[in-house]
């Protein structure tokens, strides 16, 4: 899993990437707002832990800002601020989350890990829909029409992320986070995988569901909106 801390108390973010570290999560770090928003809106995150009282952008403005761009991460704010109109104005400005400062950490990672199951459909869902399409998320196999297929495990994450998506377009660089973190391999690698998916779930049928935006991704768009 990979988190963006966006925090400037230096020992308070010291003491969350060291826990989460050891327990083998990878984590960017921000120091202040602008920095913050930089890395939240060009890279791709699970989860981004956000600091309310931030140098040059508080973390409201942050948050807001991010939802704006059209950035569904899941958000979990942090503050030592704990009225019920400090919770409420986070929450109005697109915060999935809360958390009073100072806070246990193992608590942290259960409201982490408790987002990002609601985000990847993991706590209600055993499938996801797309068109005419089916994608088993135990059995990793898609179902289309008449056709079963078995994905392998890098196919099966490039479809669940643009089922997730859908319609919206899945950018190459959170393809390739989602695959390889920041071990992308060299040459254009995703391009083939995206030709192998192709291959299975587009080509037996009249109409194509991935389509794509050239310098930009990969989406799925229903025959309409061909």
């Amino acid at each position: 899993m990979k988190l963006l801390l966006v925090e400037d108390h230096q020992d308070i973010a010291g003491v969350i990437f060291d826990f989460f570290e050891l327990k083998g999560y990878t984590l960017d770090y921000a120091s202040n707002g602008q920095h913050g928003f930089e890395l939240g809106s060009s890279d791709h995150y699970d989860l981004i832990i956000l600091d309310v009282m931030l140098p040059k952008i508080d973390g409201f403005q942050v948050c807001q800002k991010l939802r704006e761009r059209g950035i569904d991460t899941p958000i979990l704010m942090l503050t030592a601020r704990d009225t019920r109109e400090d919770t409420l104005e986070g929450f109005s400005h697109g915060a999935d989350d809360y958390l009073v400062k100072p806070f246990d950490l193992d608590i942290l990672e259960a409201r982490i890990k408790a987002l990002t199951r609601r985000r990847m459909g993991e706590t209600a869902l055993a499938q996801l829909s797309f068109g005419e399409m089916t994608l088993d998320l135990s059995s990793h196999t898609v179902e289309r029409g008449n056709c079963s297929f078995a994905l392998n495990p890098t196919l099966f994450t490039i479809l669940k992320l643009l089922m997730i998506k859908a319609p919206k377009v899945v950018s190459k660089q959170e393809l390739i986070a989602a695959l390889w973190g920041d071990n992308e391999p060299e040459g254009n690698v995703l391009r083939s995988h995206i030709y192998q998916l192709r291959h299975q779930i587009d080509k037996p049928f009249k109409r194509a569901y991935i389509k794509n935006v050239p310098k930009v991704g990969y989406q799925l768009v229903d025959e309409d909106e061909l």
